[in-house]
C-alpha cells in the first residue's frame, strides 16, 4: 500500500551492531531512522528540523532498527503534538503495520517489535537518540574541524 509518512535518518547517530539492546538484539549498523508524520510530502533528500515524539523498536532480521516518530517543526499541527500519546492512534498504528509487513513482498517473514509493539514516549526516544549519538561519536573514524578559507586582502 501507499506510504503514509516521510522516511529519513538522523545525522550523527549510529545503531551499533556491537551493542546489544536490553532486549538482546544488536543495532542494525546505520543511522537512526526518522519517520516524519506531518501533512506534507517532503522532497527526496530534504533536510528539515523535526520534533521527536516517540519511538518504535522494530526487530528486522534479528537486528534492532529503531524508528523515531517525529513531526516537521514547520508542520501546521506540530504545536499540537509534544509526545507520542498526542498523535491520533491510527498514525502510530499505520507506521507500526507498514514496517511489520513491508519486506513480505520480497518473500521475507513479517517483522516483530520490542515492547509488544508499543510505541515508547518522547523521553525514551530521546535516550535512544543520545545513546546512538554517543555510538556515532565513538566510531573510529578521523574527524577534522571544518576550515574556513578567507580571502587575502
Amino acid at each position: 500500500g501507499p506510504v503514509l509518512h516521510n522516511y529519513g535518518c538522523l545525522p550523527q547517530t549510529w545503531e551499533d551492531p556491537g551493542h546489544m539492546e536490553e532486549q538482546r538484539y544488536p543495532g542494525d549498523n546505520d543511522p537512526l531512522d526518522v519517520i516524519e508524520v506531518g501533512e506534507a510530502v517532503l522532497e527526496r533528500g530534504a533536510v528539515v528540523a523535526v520534533k521527536v515524539l516517540g519511538v518504535l523498536g522494530l526487530v528486522d532480521e534479528g537486528e534492532c532498527d529503531w524508528k523515531l516518530i517525529c513531526i516537521n517543526v514547520a508542520d501546521p499541527k506540530a504545536s499540537q503534538y509534544s509526545d507520542i500519546d498526542d498523535l491520533p492512534a491510527h498514525v502510530v498504528d499505520n507506521v507500526r503495520e507498514w514496517y511489520r509487513v513491508y519486506k513480505m513482498v520480497d518473500g521475507k517473514p513479517a517483522n516483530d517489535y520490542l515492547f509488544d509493539g508499543a510505541a515508547k514516549d518522547k523521553e525514551f526516544a530521546e535516550r535512544v537518540v543520545e545513546e546512538c549519538h554517543r555510538h556515532w561519536n565513538e566510531l573510529p573514524i578521523p574527524r577534522t574541524e571544518p576550515r574556513i578559507e578567507r580571502e587575502q586582502k
